[in-house]
């Protein structure tokens, strides 16, 4: 009888082995996460209600619930409101918030005065929240472009240029004040040179160096995602803008240098902002401060960007939540700061 010598075909003829002659075992990845919870597994880390810091506007009307129109879901809070507000967030796991003035009845100068008033909004929402919920971690953003009669974030010169010396002593005295009052956290955002070692110089002579954090906003970008966050706080300034102070978009080796220099001053946590778009920064800060938890903040305008885009159908607003606050942690974040908080309370749990 004649053997064909043409090969059969047939899927049952063929060798066991045969797609490993195609595949290096080293090659065949989707064997590893095949499953939902081996897929979980793949993670260096995951979101957890720990690492969320929520962002809170507390204004100067005590009774104030005002809606912000261009960050959807968020409004300015006066403090006898906070307690319907965040109670049942910290019922359901909200462990972290970072607290922005927003004075709207005050009288600003060209120093930021207000900012360290005792009967101002941030200290007495320290105050009260401290009260309410003993176990709450309290953050302060410490600026004063809310409180200048400028908008700026520093104190100027007579011919118009920030004099970094003065801006850096007065933020370090409203970051005293406010760990004074029972911060637990101060977080600079201004962008003075040399405000870092000014405000930790002031925690550790008064003796708060051991008991309060310093988390500096080390890169924060001069950029187009802040026009929500200007609504909602009233902090645009009323002449020119900040980019002589915060970092141009394109400027990594500035960052990486921000970053030493801030490690080098004292900070406790490293900041990047915003988040999304500096993404390699991130990468870069857990690589220059690999000993420092390293933080990140989903600005108001990456946040009403996702919210517009679920609004529009382009896609489910809690997965790309989850996806774009995933995509920072696995650049290096171990504490992010999100208007989502609220939402990632409720879905963590599902």
């Amino acid at each position: 009888m004649e053997i064909s010598s043409v090969p059969s075909t047939h899927p049952a003829d063929r060798p066991v082995y045969a797609e490993a002659t195609f595949y290096h075992p080293s090659s065949v990845l989707q064997g590893g996460y095949q499953h939902p919870l081996s897929r979980s597994w793949q993670a260096q880390r995951t979101l957890t209600k720990n690492m969320l810091m929520y962002p809170i506007f507390i204004t100067d009307d005590p009774d104030a619930h005002v809606e912000i129109p261009s960050l959807p879901g968020q409004a300015r809070w006066g403090v006898n409101k906070l307690e319907e507000f965040i109670g049942p967030l910290v019922k359901k796991g909200l462990r972290s918030v970072i607290l922005f003035g927003v004075p709207l009845r005050c009288e600003k100068d060209d120093r930021g005065s207000p900012a360290d008033d005792p009967n101002g909004p941030v200290i007495l929402a320290i105050r009260k929240l401290r009260a309410l919920y003993p176990d709450l971690y309290i953050a302060c953003d410490v600026c004063l472009c809310e409180y200048t009669s400028h908008g700026h974030c520093g104190v100027f010169r007579s011919d118009g240029t920030i004099d970094s010396t003065p801006s850096a002593a007065r933020i370090a005295e409203v970051a005293l004040a406010y760990a004074r009052a029972g911060a637990h956290c101060v977080a600079p955002s201004d962008m003075m040179d040399g405000r870092i070692k000014a405000i930790k110089r002031a925690l550790i002579d008064n003796g708060y160096g051991n008991r309060c954090t310093l988390m500096s906003y080390s890169a924060k970008f001069a950029s187009a995602l802040y026009g929500p966050f200007r609504d909602a706080a009233g902090s645009a300034p009323a002449f020119g803008d900040r980019k002589c102070y915060q970092l141009p978009p394109t400027a990594k080796g500035l960052a990486r240098r921000a970053i030493k220099r801030d490690v080098a001053e004292g900070a406790d946590i490293i900041m990047v902002k915003p988040a999304l778009p500096y993404l390699d920064v991130i990468q870069d800060a857990k690589e220059l401060a690999q000993d420092h938890p390293l933080a990140c903040y989903q600005v108001s305008g990456e946040y009403a960007m996702v919210v517009a885009g679920a609004k529009a159908g382009v896609y489910d607003l809690k997965t790309m939540a989850f996806e774009t606050v995933e995509s920072m942690i696995r650049a290096g974040c171990t504490l992010i700061l999100t208007y989502f908080t609220p939402q990632f309370l409720d879905w963590l749990d599902e």
